[in-house]
């Protein structure tokens, strides 16, 4: 992304925050993680840019209002919202998803929008604890982290290391993450989904893993992705789960997962047979430290609306397509 239209893009946020929504220049310094005089210089910048008029005339004010929404309906302390891939019907309708895949197009803006917001935290000297989960645009943020040296700062994977059959995730971003700080990193010793729950008893018993975990639960900041429950969903085309396991979830109402926890459109986690081998430590409802997850595009609207309704985040970065899904009554 160009240093041009990232500051387009801080400038409009400013002034839509100070024309808009009446923020203070204190405000929206907090708010975005930035000086108050650079605050005041952004929103100078979208006066003289013609940004502002009888409105903000960049397409970020629409997902501005967006983000505010689910931020008042969910109770999330952040969001962001990056624009929809594809557009919106005259009358915003949202419920047809099918046949579209808007999947890279939609991971690249997430990746840039949720990268900005990941090194507000990593960024401070204080020590840090930081969780996180995996996924295809988790590990496409990290990917655009600007590096940076915080030895002090320790990376916790809240995840199995490997399958059943040996083979590791693709998608664990532990590793990369504390390349890019200079961190020290923690890999969970486990496979992700054990044969049994004598044997997930068996590995969730070791020294080693209950270290791990124990960093997990005393975590400052975790950042995770949501997955989906479906044939071809990431734990199903990684080999963590078979095709009947999938069937099996989505007949209990399954429609998607976080750090492999499944759960249905309501947000409530499923206590199914695959529950009693997943070595993933469990997430808390309604997290005192914040908890942000990273997913957009039309085929995670179902499951990203349902994990906002569980209570189970704190922060979300997603795409208008899902923010307008998530705002919409059943």
């Amino acid at each position: 992304m160009s240093s041009t239209p990232s500051k387009l893009d801080l400038a409009a946020r400013a002034a839509w925050m100070y024309y808009v929504a009446g923020n203070t220049q204190n405000e929206i310094a907090e708010r975005l993680g930035i000086s108050r005089q650079m605050a005041q210089r952004m929103v100078a910048h979208a006066a003289a840019s013609n940004l502002v008029k009888v409105q903000i005339t960049h397409p970020i004010s629409s997902c501005l209002e967006l983000a505010q929404g689910l931020q008042q309906r969910y109770g999330l302390e952040v969001c962001r919202v990056v624009p929809a891939a594809a557009a919106q019907s005259d009358a915003g309708d949202v419920a047809d998803i099918d046949g579209i895949d808007d999947t890279q197009e939609v991971q690249r803006m997430l990746a840039v929008a949720s990268a900005e917001l990941m090194e507000q935290y990593l960024h401070q000297e204080a020590p840090l604890i930081v969780n996180v989960g995996s996924g295809r645009t988790l590990k496409a943020a990290i990917e655009k982290i600007t590096e940076m040296e915080r030895p002090q700062h320790q990376i916790v994977s809240m995840i199995g290391a490997f399958a059943s059959d040996g083979s590791a995730n693709r998608y664990d971003v532990a590793l990369q993450a504390a390349e890019k700080m200079q961190s020290r990193f923690y890999l969970l010793p486990a496979p992700r989904v054990a044969e049994s729950d004598a044997d997930r008893r068996q590995w969730c018993n070791h020294r080693a893993y209950k270290i791990v975990t124990g960093l997990a639960q005393r975590a400052d900041v975790t950042f995770l992705g949501i997955g989906t429950i479906a044939l071809q969903g990431a734990m199903h085309e990684d080999g963590f789960i078979d095709s009947d396991e999938v069937r099996q979830l989505q007949q209990q109402g399954a429609v998607g997962e976080l750090i492999c926890h499944a759960f249905d459109a309501e947000g409530r986690m499923l206590d199914s047979p695959l529950a009693a081998r997943i070595t993933t430590p469990p997430l808390s409802k309604s997290p005192s430290k914040p908890v942000i997850a990273m997913a957009g595009g039309r085929k995670k609207a179902v499951a990203v609306r349902a994990a906002l309704r569980g209570g189970w985040l704190t922060g979300l970065v997603t795409d208008e397509y899902c923010a307008r899904f998530a705002l919409q009554d059943d």
